[in-house]
């Protein structure tokens, strides 16, 4: 069995040019998480089962209304559920725009198809209201149930989406409202990119308009004028800069015999040997007849028949720093299967062979 080999092949430069976008993001530039609590309302007959809180958030969903229970009245909850409403306020969102929001239900609902979300203030993690969702529910599974208990479902019910439900409130302060640096956050920790972001900078502003602080960080320095700090801003990424190779690294997917090798990986000098064991059990029934006019029965008779069989051991000799398709020739060379793939990239490893990081999905 051939192992399919997927290969990430990188350029044959000493270094490759990037956007400063493509690499970084401008530090507090991120979405943030709301959540709130509501009630969806409107269901036929699969809400919640007289659950405690539920009651209590109707009650005083009724009372904000001017609508006073009397005393020891519960409304019914056949047609009304607890849930909860998460939403994700982009950057830079303003007062007035418009978000989705997704309903998941935390009590005992079986659907919440055809339901409606009533008013509900998503908070932050600061427990700042930030947002107002309400609307209708768009539910993409659904349920059936049987008098007999018999019951088919059919993706989530009970979860379930409002399109544009929620109005953003307040908005979240801006880093390039307020004066000082501006920070270039890199997608993955690098000295040499940070250096190498910062050097771009430098050479475009000249000076030490950029330091890196860290593999992660770099400090730009910027006017206090919101304009010309956004005008920078959308200057610095635009930058190109050129990187140097991402690390050695193998990717092994073990299920699906996937491997991605990239154009860094070397091997030192080793001898690989590679055997498959296989053993195969039939198993036969036979029918086993009487003589004519005699008084036996017919019996089933049970034949196994077990081989086993081991394909002949081969070796591979890798030369010193073999390359990338040295190593996809050797493995399919080998027949390797996607089991055995792993094991020898793990042996080579253990070995001190494979100059790479090893990653096993």
């Amino acid at each position: 069995m051939r192992v399919a080999l997927a290969l990430l092949l990188l350029l044959a430069s000493p270094a490759a040019a990037e956007r400063v976008k493509d690499i970084a993001r401008f530090s507090g530039v991120r979405a943030n998480a709301l959540t709130g609590y509501g009630i969806v309302i409107g269901l036929t007959g699969s809400g919640d089962q007289n659950l405690e809180f539920t009651i209590q958030s109707l009650k005083s969903a009724a009372n904000r209304l001017g609508v006073q229970l009397p005393p020891g009245v519960n409304p019914q909850l056949r047609n009304a559920a607890a849930v909860m409403v998460t939403a994700e306020l982009p950057p830079f969102a303003k007062p007035g725009q418009r978000l989705d929001v997704t309903v998941g239900a935390m009590g005992q609902a079986k659907s919440l198809r055809g339901g409606t979300l009533l008013l509900t203030a998503l908070q932050g993690p600061d427990g700042e209201i930030y947002a107002l969702a309400q609307g209708s529910l768009a539910v993409g599974g659904f349920g059936a149930e049987g008098r007999d208990g018999s019951r088919i479902v059919a993706g989530t019910p009970t979860s379930g989406r409002v399109p544009g439900g929620a109005i953003v409130e307040r908005a979240v302060p801006s880093p390039f409202a307020n004066p000082g640096p501006l920070y270039l956050d890199l997608n993955e920790p690098d000295f040499s990119a940070a250096r190498a972001v910062a050097d771009a900078i430098n050479a475009a502003y000249g000076g030490e308009a950029a330091s890196a602080e860290d593999g992660i960080r770099v400090r730009v320095n910027a006017p206090e004028n919101p304009a010309l700090r956004i005008a920078l801003a959308a200057r610095v990424e635009g930058l190109e800069v050129a990187l140097s190779p991402p690390p050695a690294k193998v990717i092994v997917n073990a299920r699906t015999g996937t491997v991605v090798i990239s154009g860094e990986v070397r091997i030192l000098p080793a001898a690989v040997a590679h055997g498959n064991l296989v053993v195969r059990v039939t198993e036969n029934q036979q029918a086993s007849q009487p003589n004519p006019f005699g008084r036996g029965q017919t019996a089933i008779t049970q034949q196994s028949s077990v081989e086993a069989s081991e394909s002949p051991a081969r070796m591979s000799l890798f030369a010193p720093g073999a390359r990338l398709a040295e190593i996809v020739d050797a493995v399919n060379a080998l027949g390797a299967a996607p089991g055995d793939l792993v094991a020898i990239l793990e042996a080579l490893k253990a070995a001190g062979a494979l100059r790479a990081e090893l990653v096993v999905i």
